[in-house]
């Protein structure tokens, strides 16, 4: 996904806190996420894929988001009903109070409070408001932590990036580690939908068996939602197999 540019002359935000390593922060992970990510986080490939994300932080690289596993958190196994597939990080910043913060968050196509809304979410925004016949008036709020905390798993592929640099931590160890967790979530928990936008997100169908409901659409991008993703019908379609299957649907006006 692309980031947007924001503010050049407002100061870079000082960390409250360095980022913990990223071994630290899988440890601590809720019990059930680490016991589902075991096979995943205990091949020599994950050591890996820490020793170069902690390499890069400490060489002095802006790496986002600072809370890795932040979908994780808040979304537990068992609450899981939907899958929303991202693929990078956002890797630019936004102005909040004259303040420069990272607009990654650990939650795919997500931003941090009083961030401006991307343009990918403006037009996931403006689908949802097609089929719900919302007002037209722009959300102000891109933080999705209440679809989360609805049971909806807002996760990309690879879970870090350098700041500027678009896609620099791809191919580093992230994408079998996230395939790894896609494929044991499918496994162990029936019913689910996945929404899979975009040829990155499709290319994960594999991963799924036929006891859960896929929905494909093209990526909400602004160079492609017009082919496909905009009409989509996803989201009422999500609640439809949801309550069909006994799930309360998801509020996907509360974000």
């Amino acid at each position: 996904m692309q980031a947007d540019l924001f503010a050049p002359e407002t100061d870079i935000a000082t960390p409250r806190a360095a980022a913990a390593g990223l071994q630290a922060q899988a440890d601590a992970l809720p019990g059930a996420w680490r016991a589902l990510l075991a096979p995943c986080l205990t091949a020599p490939a994950w050591q890996e894929l820490a020793d170069f994300v902690d390499g890069e932080r400490a060489a002095g690289k802006p790496v986002f988001p600072h809370e890795v596993f932040h979908a994780l958190h808040l979304t537990p196994p068992d609450a899981v009903k939907v899958v929303i597939l991202g693929q990078d990080p956002y890797h630019g910043t936004g102005a909040v109070g004259g303040v420069e913060l990272p607009q990654a968050h650990g939650l795919a196509f997500s931003v941090p409070e009083g961030i401006k809304v991307p343009p990918s979410l403006r037009n996931i925004f403006k689908e949802i408001a097609a089929e719900y016949g919302d007002s037209p008036a722009p959300r102000a709020s891109g933080n999705l932590e209440g679809w989360a905390r609805q049971g909806v798993l807002l996760l990309n592929t690879v879970l870090t990036v350098e700041q500027g640099q678009a896609a620099s931590h791809a191919r580093r160890g992230w994408e079998a580690v996230t395939d790894c967790l896609i494929h044991a979530l499918a496994a162990s928990h029936p019913n689910l939908v996945f929404l899979l936008w975009g040829s990155h997100a499709q290319a994960k169908k594999p991963l799924l068996t036929d006891r859960h409901c896929v929905l494909e659409a093209p990526h909400p991008s602004p160079l492609s939602a017009h082919r496909g993703f905009l009409g989509c019908g996803h989201f009422r379609e999500t609640n439809r197999w949801l309550e069909a299957h006994g799930r309360t649907p998801i509020d996907w006006l509360a974000a």
